[in-house]
């Protein structure tokens, strides 16, 4: 599929609205949420290596398989995140593994369990994602760990330079269009808290869609 300029113009609108821009607080722990992209893990090494947190949990299990987000990896998203964080320079041991989630909401739920498990109580939290995973998560957040104070992580970049040889503007698109369609579905099912989507990001998400940009939608909305 061609990315036309006109596509590129229409999908920045939707990675600013995605991209909530928070400045991390220093907290407890890190949370690394899996995913796709191994760029985050080192992202939230350096969060560590920078006293953002004393521990990094590492969450996500094999979690995408036959779309978009699928990776060529045997061993879970929390696997592969603890490993480029220990070649960044965090310490294994201070490195928890959560293997299970196959979502965002479950990211944050799985997590909040190993941590209630371990009788680990942090006063905060920072969670490290991807850029255009921020609304997505705060929303998920809301309904699964409200009790918690958190902020949010993410490389700072623009969506062209998110963009590589492997995270193509074709395939990354379709992701946010995909991420993006989510914001309300999951805020009616009751999954996410509602998000106020305003018209010029609606227009985006329907010209985008006619456009072709559909592969990551969900089926039947």
């Amino acid at each position: 599929m061609i990315v036309t300029d006109e596509a590129l113009d229409l999908a920045r609108r939707i990675w600013d609205y995605l991209y909530l821009g928070h400045t991390p607080i220093k907290a407890e722990i890190v949370v690394a949420l899996g995913t796709n992209d191994l760029r985050v893990a080192g992202f939230a090494a350096g969060l560590f290596a920078q006293g953002y947190g004393h521990t990094l949990v590492c969450t996500g299990g094999i979690a995408h398989q036959g779309d978009l987000l699928a990776t060529p990896w045997d061993r879970t998203e929390a696997e592969m995140y603890a490993d480029v964080a220990v070649l960044h320079g965090v310490p294994r041991e201070r490195i928890l593994l959560e293997t299970r989630a196959i979502n965002t909401a479950e990211n944050l739920r799985f997590t909040r369990q190993l941590l209630k498990d371990r009788s680990i109580r942090p006063a905060n939290i920072v969670l490290a994602v991807k850029p255009f995973m921020q609304r997505r998560t705060w929303a998920a957040m809301a309904v699964e760990w409200p009790e918690m104070p958190a902020t949010l992580a993410s490389p700072r970049m623009t969506l062209d330079e998110y963009f590589t040889a492997e995270l193509t503007p074709a395939k990354i698109v379709n992701i946010m269009m995909g991420d993006l369609q989510r914001v309300w579905v999951y805020a009616q099912k009751g999954w996410s808290a509602p998000q106020k989507v305003s018209a010029e990001v609606q227009a985006a998400y329907d010209r985008l869609a006619e456009l072709g940009f559909t592969r990551h939608l969900l089926p039947g909305v």
